[in-house]
């Protein structure tokens, strides 16, 4: 398909700056499974659109504050974003301004009394300069101390911050279930649950099981391409645990639906099915593009968030709910004043039903 089939127009006044004052107060797009209109409700009235035997798959990864600002012998400004961890304790980082840099060069970290140091430049496909840094602490000591201490949280480039961040950001841009300490950016449909919610699900029988995909930058690139069959994926860490794929099954065996809080729990789910949706636990690293066309082995509903133009989560979105309906939801979204992108609104998005199937307790009437 065409890229440019991914496109619509934003007025920038939608783009969120900020979250919603409560978690799940942001509002929420429900598209039923059939041709029946859509839903506006909020986040907080979602066990209303689920069933009893029902499974919330979240995304357990932990935001690092990955945005590092140090200093040049020379005075310089260098802004460092940690993007990857390596084998020997160093880091893969972009940098900024990436050319000034020396091989070697030593930074300091202001308020501390410690520097890293700028290995080497890697480079690109073509064996020219790239944009990645090889950085490690000068003492040999652990990049992420250093960043959990000093470190502000790598927003997206569309949302304002001054260079020092703002503390609520180290709250609001983590879930609440975040364990596992790895991703640069925020799995942002599950920005918007709270303890309470998830008790409430869990007393109406909706059960919950973790996966884990380190959300990379490459989230938030652009894609080049003309069209999708030519465009590279990024790779992500992810891991799928035994105590995952036994609640998946569960669910199955009850006729319960598997619902995905967010594209990056899609990703670790459909990279580890094969073509009859079994499942095998374990870890690895995933450059699954899912387009339109897409037969989707394990995931029945989908929640997210409103994405980018032209992004590869726009299109994994359409490929599960069908472009033309995805793109009629956002020209809806749009005229409704609905926030977007990761501290926006939010999507729930349900898969084929079998004919007279509810998909939730009731409908809740348009606002």
């Amino acid at each position: 398909m065409k890229v440019s089939d991914f496109d619509y127009e934003l007025p920038p006044e939608r783009i969120a700056q900020r979250p919603a004052e409560r978690r799940e107060d942001a509002r929420l797009l429900v598209q039923p499974p059939d041709d029946a209109p859509p839903v506006h409700a909020r986040v907080r009235e979602i066990a209303e659109f689920l069933r009893e035997g029902d499974l919330l798959v979240v995304n357990d990864t932990r935001v690092l504050p990955a945005r590092l600002f140090a200093r040049r012998a020379t005075g310089g400004r260098v802004e460092l974003l940690f993007t990857d961890p390596l084998a020997d304790g160093a880091w893969r980082a972009l940098a900024r301004p990436a050319k000034k840099l020396k091989p070697g060069e030593r930074l300091a970290v202001p308020g501390t009394d410690r520097e890293v140091v700028a290995v080497r430049r890697e480079a690109d496909a073509t064996g020219a300069p790239g944009p990645n840094w090889v950085v490690r602490a000068a003492d040999g000591g652990a990049l992420e101390d250093l960043l959990v201490e000093r470190g502000v949280m790598p927003l997206p480039p569309y949302i304002a911050r001054e260079e020092a961040g703002d503390p609520d950001d180290l709250e609001r841009y983590q879930t609440v279930f975040a364990e596992r300490l790895g991703a640069v950016a925020a799995p942002t449909a599950g920005l918007h649950f709270t303890e309470a919610l998830l008790a409430d699900l869990a007393s109406r029988g909706v059960e919950r099981a973790h996966v884990t995909l380190h959300v990379g930058p490459g989230t938030f690139l652009p894609v080049t391409a003309d069209d999708t069959s030519d465009h590279e994926m990024h790779s992500e860490r992810y891991e799928l645990r035994a105590d995952a794929v036994d609640a998946i099954e569960r669910t199955r065996a009850r006729g319960g639906r598997v619902v995905a809080v967010g594209t990056t729990s899609v990703r670790v789910l459909e990279s580890c099915a094969d073509e009859a949706g079994r499942l095998t636990p374990g870890t690895g690293a995933t450059r699954l593009f899912i387009t339109p066309g897409y037969r989707f082995r394990v995931v029945d509903a989908l929640l997210t968030n409103f994405h980018l133009p032209q992004s590869t989560l726009l299109m994994l979105v359409s490929a599960f709910a069908g472009r033309d309906r995805v793109m009629a939801l956002y020209r809806e979204a749009i005229e409704r004043e609905y926030r977007f992108y990761s501290y926006g609104d939010a999507m729930l998005l349900f898969g084929d039903a079998p004919a007279g199937q509810d998909y939730g307790a009731r409908h809740l009437p348009p606002e």
